[in-house]
């Protein structure tokens, strides 16, 4: 039968335990984490025209007339 009176007695098998409960945890937190970046919402069509306005990159004419057509 088995024998259970050396280095691998019952206190070893549950360290063994908690090792696998711990990669268990850890791989769980990786793949919530993986998903959840993926279901981030783009940015909308007014926080672009923002951005691009607040960078330089069109005029104040131009970011008001695309702004008065997105909020339509």
């Amino acid at each position: 039968m088995w024998h259970t009176d050396g280095m691998f007695s019952s206190g070893w098998h549950g360290f063994g335990m908690v090792i696998w409960l711990l990669f268990l945890a850890v791989m769980i937190v990786l793949i919530v984490k993986a998903l959840s970046g993926r279901v981030k919402a783009s940015s909308t069509a007014i926080e672009i025209l923002d951005e691009r306005y607040a960078k330089g990159e069109i005029s104040e004419e131009e970011y008001l007339e695309m702004k008065a057509e997105l909020e339509k």
